[in-house]
């Protein structure tokens, strides 16, 4: 049997595999024009490369090629497929590969169709995958698709009915496990009790249909989204998107995400009964769906999916970069009735959190007491031939440092990318001047030195701005991870800082109001211990509280 009709590379008595291949092909559009070129890639994800390829370009529903390939500088070669030159592509050699590059033209003389490419590759002889579609590349014509999709309601004005219906007003929890599936933030909140509940729902009409009615809602100024995901990062996902558009209007827009970039607009296919609203800061969307779920490595209504919830802002009718996500936990069939749990944050991220909150809201906290305040009250008191004040702010600040490379460390090298936002300008900032803090102290002049003052002044100066960034950085970190809904997280930091401004009022009272009393050099030490036991209390309450908020999150 002819290869260009199955794709099948018919290696003796082997099938091909069924599971989802490790392989996507992409394109640099959604829709194309009579004539225009479109760039193809086909990509190997993770470490499995291929040895070999058939790529072609079929109508929706076709099976003969149509258009023609040109190819880039490497491993490939033109093939003749139904009798029609240069339509299709195979590799010219057995050498191992993780991406193709190719062009692929339109024919002037056709009817623009909608048409899908399909490719099968070969890793080994006994190990290939047939027939793995791309997304379908729609007519247009006039321009391609812009990078990211437009909030304009005019794009779904064919299947809107009813744009100004509310469809918030009717979207609950009500039945939830029972006939639909729901995933929400914070977990189990009604959106119809709710303003602050994210929500989405999915509903099959029989167990035999493939008619899914869908629901989101959420608080936002932009947009709110969901999608379907084969793994829990972004890149390869199916998406809904319901926003505002420039005019204000509120509409439903279909999209594909191929990473930590906008994703491409691709058009809304099948969907009809579509609702859209936004009541205050509540945006609002329904609708029902007859769209085959893809997302490219594995296809259809029978499959499993991590879900994704996703919202942000939107700048003239242009979504920008999410300000909050959440996953499911574990794949979904979605045409089971149940109720998703959200997935946690990854215990690395878990960690980062904890040692910077350690680090700067504990020992660093403490470093900082013991040299301003316990220098002068435990005069004479040596070890190792040096004041004991000095050792333990000495050790107390080198597990700060410790623990800030740490959790930088373990950040970066988890997420393997900048992420948007103030939270890793501050943690860069933290990071730098710590690093800096102890350098500049080992290459301090002597105590004699004319010049000591500009260090002691420069010390305790680089410390403040750090603690001030810390905190900061606390701050915007707790607001990306604190999904309740009355903010605990953030009130407790809150007080914790509260606490801590509080104790260094009174020892600073403490310290101005004895320096010329008559009060002994013990009242004195008794006093300062005293206040710092009470810090150490009161901090160790609050860092556990914290913790706890963390580690659950």
């Amino acid at each position: 049997m002819d290869s260009c009709k199955d794709m099948q590379p018919h290696h003796s008595g082997l099938r091909p595999q069924t599971e989802p291949a490790p392989y996507t092909i992409t394109t640099d559009h959604s829709s194309y024009k009579l004539g225009e070129e479109v760039k193809v890639q086909l990509l190997a994800l993770g470490s499995a490369p291929f040895i070999g390829f058939l790529l072609q370009a079929r109508e929706v529903g076709g099976q003969s090629p149509v258009g023609s390939f040109e190819l880039t500088p490497g491993a490939a070669q033109l093939l003749i497929c139904s009798q029609r030159p240069n339509s299709a592509v195979s590799h010219r050699s057995e050498s191992v590969k993780t991406s193709i590059w190719v062009t692929w033209r339109s024919e002037a003389s056709r009817d623009g169709k909608p048409i899908q490419f399909h490719a099968s590759f070969v890793q080994n002889y006994r190990t290939f995958w047939v027939d793995v579609t791309s997304l379908v590349l729609t007519f247009s014509g006039g321009s391609t698709s812009l990078p990211r999709p437009t909030l304009t309601s005019s794009t779904t004005t064919s299947t809107i009915e009813s744009q100004h219906a509310s469809p918030g007003k009717s979207i609950s929890s009500a039945d939830c496990g029972i006939t639909k599936m729901c995933f929400s933030q914070p977990s189990d909140c009604d959106p119809a009790v709710s303003v602050d509940c994210y929500f989405m729902s999915a509903m099959m009409s029989s167990p035999t249909d493939k008619t899914i009615r869908y629901e989101m809602t959420g608080p936002s100024n932009g947009y709110i989204s969901f999608g379907f995901s084969d793994d829990q990062m972004m890149g390869n996902d199916d998406i809904y998107i319901c926003g505002k558009g420039s005019d204000g209007q509120v509409g439903l827009h279909h999209a594909f995400s191929t990473g930590r970039t906008a994703p491409q607009a691709v058009p809304l296919g099948n969907v009809s009964d579509v609702r859209a609203s936004a009541q205050d800061r509540v945006i609002s969307c329904s609708f029902t769906s007859m769209n085959t779920i893809s997302t490219q490595r594995t296809k259809g209504f029978n499959k499993t999916y991590h879900l994704m919830f996703a919202h942000g802002p939107s700048s003239s009718g242009q979504i920008q970069f999410h300000a909050a996500t959440f996953i499911s936990t574990d794949k979904i069939d979605i045409s089971r009735p149940q109720i998703v749990g959200k997935a946690g944050w990854s215990h690395v991220i878990k960690a980062h959190g904890a040692l910077m909150l350690i680090a700067w809201m504990t020992t660093g906290s403490l470093g900082m007491m013991v040299a301003r305040y316990l220098k002068g009250v435990t005069k004479g008191h040596n070890l190792w031939g040096k004041d004991v004040w000095f050792l333990v702010h000495v050790a107390v600040m080198c597990v700060t440092v410790a623990a800030t490379i740490i959790a930088f460390i373990l950040s970066f090298s988890h997420v393997k990318a900048w992420s948007k936002g103030a939270h890793p300008v501050l943690g860069c900032l933290v990071m730098i001047l710590s690093f800096l803090q102890p350098v500049v102290a080992l290459m301090r002049c002597g105590q004699q030195h004319p010049l000591r003052f500009l260090f002691n002044w420069s010390h305790s100066l680089n410390a403040v701005v750090i603690k001030t960034l810390a905190v900061a950085a606390i701050f915007t970190g707790l607001k990306l991870i604190d999904s309740t809904l009355d903010r605990w997280l953030m009130k407790v930091m809150g007080g914790f800082v509260g606490w801590e401004a509080l104790c260094y009022i009174l020892l600073e009272v403490h310290l101005n109001c004895t320096v010329s009393n008559t009060d002994t050099l013990k009242s004195k030490k008794i006093t300062v211990i005293l206040l710092m036991v009470l810090f150490c209390l009161g901090n160790c309450a609050f860092l556990v509280a914290l913790l706890v908020g963390i580690g659950t999150s």
